[in-house]
């Protein structure tokens, strides 16, 4: 298992994440990225900020 807290890449964020591997986690985060801060493409260097800060759940 896999997690991601937003609030390390973009603060003030409370969300989190859980998933069984990084694309599962990618995933909800690109669904939350677009409903909670208006990003419907997510740029290639938030993508790897995201990776960055999964860390094992």
């Amino acid at each position: 298992m896999k997690s991601f807290a937003c609030g390390d890449v973009v603060p003030g964020c409370g969300r989190s994440f859980t998933a069984a591997d990084e694309s599962g986690i990618l995933a909800q985060v690109a669904g939350h990225a677009a409903a909670d801060h208006g990003l419907t493409d997510v740029p290639p260097a938030l993508v790897e900020q995201v990776r960055a800060h999964i860390v094992p759940a």
